[in-house]
């Protein structure tokens, strides 16, 4: 893939920031969108162009509508409507049983992490009226299947994620817009905070994977990439998972 627009929202940190790099490395015209840090999109809008794109960066409240459709509509009057969405904007797991999880909380997390994907893909779909030829990249997790307590805000937001990727990908097909989930497992980014800070931690997870260490965010980055591009042309509604082998342990011990 070379040039194009590419919104990443999220793209402040993380996963985001990193596909927003290498999404720049290609020459693409990145659309930085950021929640609250200005600097830290700064800083990654500064990455894609050292690594010979265009940025620019833009606030944008994925869980709100007008916020939303204000980010897309900024990015469309300084290059016309994207060609490639990658929503990486989300918040993880709070740790919390079902039985002491508050209402607030429970909407907090799936308005952000699954309205938020249904807000960008429709903005983004209806700013390219009826052309195609474009992708959408969701970044959703392996725990859209393979759920843990204290999980069931996030585990509910990604596996919703998959119903709405596998949906979007029939509807828009006749477009030939091509739509995919991304499912991450251990990626040392600020979501891992802790593993990244500690090592001895970091190490007692990495033990469960079989490829035996944590995921870097450039690595998902590279697989974005390649899901973007001519090159894979022929695959839509799939959930691609990059975990190191981790979501196969599951019946470990059973």
């Amino acid at each position: 893939m070379t040039g194009g627009t590419i919104i990443v929202t999220g793209a402040e940190s993380g996963i985001g920031a990193a596909c927003a790099a290498a999404f720049g490395a290609t020459g693409a015209r990145v659309a930085v969108l950021y929640f609250a840090d200005a600097t830290a999109a700064g800083h990654s809008a500064d990455a894609v162009r050292a690594a010979g794109g265009e940025a620019i960066t833009v606030q944008a409240h994925v869980d709100d509508e007008a916020s939303v459709d204000a980010a897309f509509a900024t990015v469309e009057r300084q290059w016309g409507p994207a060609d490639v969405l990658v929503n990486s904007a989300g918040l993880n797991m709070t740790g919390v049983n079902v039985r002491d999880m508050t209402l607030a909380q429970w909407r907090r997390l799936l308005d952000t992490d699954l309205t938020g994907a249904f807000l960008t893909s429709r903005r983004f779909l209806t700013g390219r009226g009826e052309a195609g030829d474009a992708v959408i990249l969701h970044i959703s997790s392996i725990h859209a299947y393979a759920v843990r307590a204290g999980g069931a805000d996030y585990c509910a937001a990604k596996g919703g994620l998959t119903n709405l990727v596998e949906t979007l990908a029939i509807e828009e097909a006749p477009r030939r817009i091509r739509v995919n989930a991304i499912e991450p497992g251990m990626i040392l980014t600020p979501m891992n905070a802790r593993a990244q800070a500690d090592e001895t931690y970091r190490r007692t997870l990495e033990n469960n994977i079989p490829l035996g260490r944590a995921g870097a965010p450039e690595e998902v980055a590279d697989l974005a990439v390649f899901l973007a591009s001519d090159k894979a042309r022929y695959i839509t509604g799939a959930r691609i998972v990059i975990d190191g082998g981790l979501s196969l342990m599951q019946a470990i011990g059973a």
